[in-house]
């Protein structure tokens, strides 16, 4: 969930809420372990690529009564698969560190500290900082910016390494998001390699016709795009019945989470052994399920990242019984079996046995579909443009018509899909 929202202002609080499609020059922008990206400006905050500002005193309290909060300097989320002393949120103000609980955002014990204890050799008054884990950067670090002047801050050694980029803007904010890592400055931003700096691609980019919604601003003007992307079917898509949500079509992955609309990203990027055209998806047992062709990739996830789980991809054959290619998959709630659409039938796959096999077979209303998922709501079946719902699957294997269709919302892929294909092309 969002932070709640803040209901005291004092004097040194401004009340009305900022409008950040407006050219403004955010002080500080990080995600949190929910990849709800934070942006922040003087003494307002924004959850997400859209929606209103609030004030940070509603939710980080402290910023603002030990500093009079005129401005965050810079942020970042640090946060290491398997340990939970670095599930935390970093704010950096003046020659001040304050740590918080991300999940709670409740002030670690000790915090503040001066930015020279907690981070041995980093300057006060900062630009900028983002996380770097390693295969980004050499080792697991965190990159702080101020000026042209670079740090390269080792988070288990704590040694760093200084440089100058002069070729890249000074950052006012940092963002790592899916993958790659951009240096915002004014209203714009550019794409950087996080170790070595190196900017490729035309840049800078406008802000607000990337990394939110501004219904009236579109500089690269995408109405063309965009209509042709609404007869482009989907490919699959999963949900893992909690907080996030994925769907594939051709060389991209859509993601989503609680509370934050789509976002785009090339398969390759973040499924390393993935190149495009996935055919089926599913979540089981905490892993992503990836089904291309006659093969299945099973993956864990650490943070932002997938990892392939050793021993995969494996035959489909062997992995569920049955014979590919698929054209969708879907499992309900915490249920057990696989429901697997080819063609006009639907394959049940008891996946709690070994070995895997159907263990029921009906046929369907449709002659083919493109992808299905289940969820809170039922069953979603797409098919072109549309998709259809059911309550249940024996409602979906045991229907004669199809039901009454509904339009795949653009809003759900569309912009995001432009947004991911003109940062990636370059």
């Amino acid at each position: 969930m969002y932070p709640p929202v803040a209901t005291l202002a004092g004097p040194d609080h401004h009340g009305a809420q900022m409008d950040r499609c407006e050219e403004i020059e955010f002080d500080a922008i990080t995600p949190d372990a929910k990849r709800i990206t934070y942006f922040f400006k003087g003494d307002h905050m924004w959850a997400g690529f859209h929606g209103p500002s609030e004030l940070i005193n509603g939710s980080y309290k402290e910023l603002d009564e030990h500093h009079h909060l005129g401005h965050i300097d810079a942020a970042f989320c640090l946060h290491q698969p398997n340990d939970e002393d670095h599930l935390h949120t970093y704010f950096f103000l003046d020659n001040k560190v304050f740590s918080y609980h991300e999940s709670s955002h409740v002030l670690v014990e000790g915090f503040p500290k001066d930015i020279s204890e907690e981070f041995p050799g980093i300057p006060d008054h900062l630009d900028a900082a983002v996380e770097c884990p390693k295969g980004d950067c050499l080792r697991d670090s965190v990159v702080f910016f101020k000026g042209h002047d670079v740090f390269h801050f080792d988070t288990h050694t704590k040694k760093v390494k200084a440089s100058q980029w002069t070729h890249l803007p000074n950052c006012t904010s940092a963002l790592r998001w899916l993958d790659h890592y951009y240096c915002f400055h004014g209203h714009q931003f550019t794409k950087f390699h996080p170790w070595s700096g190196t900017v490729t691609g035309k840049y800078p980019k406008d802000a607000r016709d990337f990394f939110m919604k501004c219904p009236n601003f579109s500089e690269s003007g995408g109405g063309g795009e965009r209509k042709r992307c609404s007869h482009i079917p989907l490919d699959a898509m999963a949900e893992d019945g909690l907080e996030k949500s994925f769907a594939f079509r051709g060389v991209y992955g859509f993601v989503m989470t609680l509370n934050d609309g789509w976002h785009a990203f090339p398969i390759a990027h973040t499924f390393k052994n993935l190149q495009r055209d996935v055919t089926a998806a599913f979540f089981y047992a905490g892993h992503l399920h990836l089904i291309k062709e006659e093969q299945m990739f099973l993956y864990e996830s650490g943070g932002q990242h997938y990892r392939l789980v050793v021993g995969f991809p494996i035959p489909l054959k062997v992995a569920l019984g049955i014979e590919g290619p698929l054209d969708a998959a879907f499992i309900c709630g915490e249920h057990s079996i696989l429901h697997v659409i080819k063609g006009n039938q639907m394959f049940d796959i008891e996946l709690a046995t070994t070995p895997r096999g159907v263990v029921m077979e009906s046929r369907l209303p449709f002659p083919k579909v493109d992808a299905a998922v289940c969820g809170p709501d039922g069953i979603r079946v797409f098919v072109g443009a549309d998709y259809f719902q059911y309550e249940t699957p024996m409602l979906l294997a045991y229907s004669k018509i199809m039901h009454e269709p509904h339009k795949t919302s653009l809003e759900m892929i569309c912009p995001e899909d432009l947004m991911t294909h003109r940062l990636g092309r370059d």
